[in-house]
């Protein structure tokens, strides 16, 4: 099983009321994923999005940053807003940094968690299903074939239309990021690509019918079951302590979950709350790393899930925090999970 790490790029005030200067949130991030790479994690993913409160509006442009400075790790979007991006824009980003890598780039298309890009880029709200449709079809299709005659509603249709450059990768790989809605889970397994199932609240036994309901259609739309991959994608923090990790997490979580919160009418978040999330059958992965370790493995159990990715910063974090947690995640965490997965102690059902 892969474990990797995701990131929106948060720039927002800390506990304390700080807020760092944009360029150095960036060098920090770009740190980050050098570290990421260095003590082994499989994937780094930066989200889109178009907020004050994010600086990844352009993900390709800090993967490609990270491409210069890493090796080994696979690079990822956590996901491209493809409802209101270009898809030949989209292929000609990534195959560009599939080449720039040697051959580490992927996609994770989905709709996001905002809609910020909609009106940012002229598209309507009435049209988000069928946009995000169209342009994965458009997407799918300039991956899967260097000749390419398309139509569709919404841009101009393709007649033999090769696009350049073409990555390094024969394919690039393509995945569809779902929050649980069915809808989502049997249009991934129909185009036959992976899926990233996001759990960040609730049970996460809840979401098991979703990951049954993935390789059912899979298998009846006639895709070879060893080309099958889920990830599951959640909140998380390690710490040297679970006291520690849980005093660190908390107050930037509170902010951040909270600030959303009140745009969306929920209630804020309490500690109660937190707490419950942070529990052994929580959705967030809070503690130190035997606890997250526990965790991943009975998640393992639930999905049988082929990677695990963890997004640690859910509001701003300190730096030396945060560094300190990769280094748990990549050296303590990581290599036992896999060991625990690779021996059968850790079966999927």
């Amino acid at each position: 099983m892969e474990l990797g790490l995701y990131t929106f790029v948060e720039h927002t005030p800390d506990r304390h009321g700080t807020l760092i200067p944009r360029e150095q949130r960036i060098a920090n991030l770009l740190e980050e994923a050098v570290l990421a790479d260095q003590v082994g994690l499989d994937a780094f993913g930066i989200g889109e999005h178009h907020r004050e409160d994010y600086l990844a509006s352009a993900p390709t442009i800090l993967l490609a940053a990270i491409a210069a400075r890493t090796s080994r790790i696979k690079l990822s979007t956590a996901v491209t807003v493809l409802s209101s991006e270009e898809p030949v824009r989209v292929f000609q980003q990534f195959a560009t940094l599939d080449l720039l890598s040697q051959g580490r780039a992927e996609i994770m298309a989905g709709r996001g968690s905002f809609i910020e890009s909609f009106p940012l880029f002229g598209y309507d709200l009435n049209d988000y299903d069928t946009l995000f449709n169209e342009k994965l079809d458009l997407l799918l299709e300039l991956v899967r074939n260097e000749r390419v005659t398309w139509k569709g509603r919404h841009r101009a249709p393709l007649t033999d239309q090769v696009v350049y450059p073409r990555p390094l990768q024969e394919q690039l790989p393509v995945w569809i990021a779902v929050g649980g809605t069915p809808q989502s889970v049997i249009r991934a397994a129909m185009h036959g690509v992976p899926m990233a199932l996001a759990i960040i609240g609730g049970s996460p036994e809840r979401f098991v019918p979703y990951a049954e309901l993935y390789r059912d259609t899979w298998q009846k739309a006639g895709h070879d079951p060893a080309k099958l991959q889920l990830s599951i994608n959640s909140h998380g923090f390690i710490g040297d302590t679970t006291a520690q990790a849980a005093e660190i997490a908390w107050h930037p979580y509170m902010l951040q979950m909270g600030k959303i919160g009140r745009e969306r009418g929920w209630p804020p978040p309490t500690k109660h709350q937190f707490d419950a999330e942070r529990s052994p059958k929580g959705a967030v992965l809070i503690g130190d790393p035997q606890a997250v370790i526990d965790k991943i493995l009975w998640e393992h159990e639930l999905f049988g899930m082929t990677r695990f990715t963890l997004q640690m910063s859910v509001g701003s974090l300190p730096h030396k925090d945060l560094m300190r947690a990769i280094e748990l995640y990549g050296t303590v965490v990581a290599p036992a999970v896999r060991k625990a997965v690779g021996s059968g102690v850790a079966t999927a059902v």
